[in-house]
């Protein structure tokens, strides 16, 4: 009872159902932009398109980059309505992934038990234990790293010399309004 509880809460939720105490979508975060907000979870780093190229950046050096390409296929596949549509991402995530000839194999628990028989009925949760096995090695393990890598810190230098500097201009605009008024 106690490692089903554990299991449930170590799940990982999608990054659309993540609420704040307040039952708004990250309203907290909200203020928080770019690299700031990346550090805060691995979630808020999925969910900035600019977050996942430059951890996908981060991945490809590591030799790992499928992981987050794993990732991403299945939340959109999770979106797919049409039955044949889902079959056909099923089979594409199955062959690119999970099969033992696959081109970006992921190395997760299980992947013998996914045969291609599974793909014949697919549902949007079909890959669900398999994504959340990938989330939490990229969360325990790679997302750390990055947030030390010369490609984060790169990145959030640039972010902040831009910050500094449009903070200097509209302070010099503001002083021009006041002395020449």
């Amino acid at each position: 009872m106690f490692t089903r509880a554990v299991s449930r809460l170590s799940r990982k939720r999608p990054p659309s159902e993540i609420n704040d105490s307040d039952g708004k979508p990250g309203s907290s975060q909200q203020t928080l932009k770019g690299t700031s907000r990346w550090t805060t979870s691995l979630e808020n780093l999925l969910e900035d398109p600019e977050g996942v190229k430059r951890f996908r950046e981060f991945l490809k050096k590591e030799f790992s980059e499928e992981n987050v390409l794993f990732w991403l296929a299945c939340e959109e596949f999770k979106k797919t309505q049409d039955k044949k549509q889902m079959q056909e991402k099923a089979k594409e995530i199955y062959m690119t992934f999970l099969s033992s000839k696959a081109s970006c194999q992921v190395n997760v628990e299980g992947q013998s038990r996914l045969n291609e028989t599974i793909l014949e009925e697919p549902h949007p949760l079909m890959f669900q234990k398999l994504q959340d096995q990938i989330f939490n090695l990229m969360k325990y393990d790679s997302y750390s790293r990055f947030l030390k890598s010369d490609i984060f810190l790169k990145h959030k230098r640039a972010e902040e010399q831009e910050e500094n500097s449009s903070e200097a201009q509209s302070v010099a605009k503001r002083a021009s309004r006041i002395y020449n008024t």
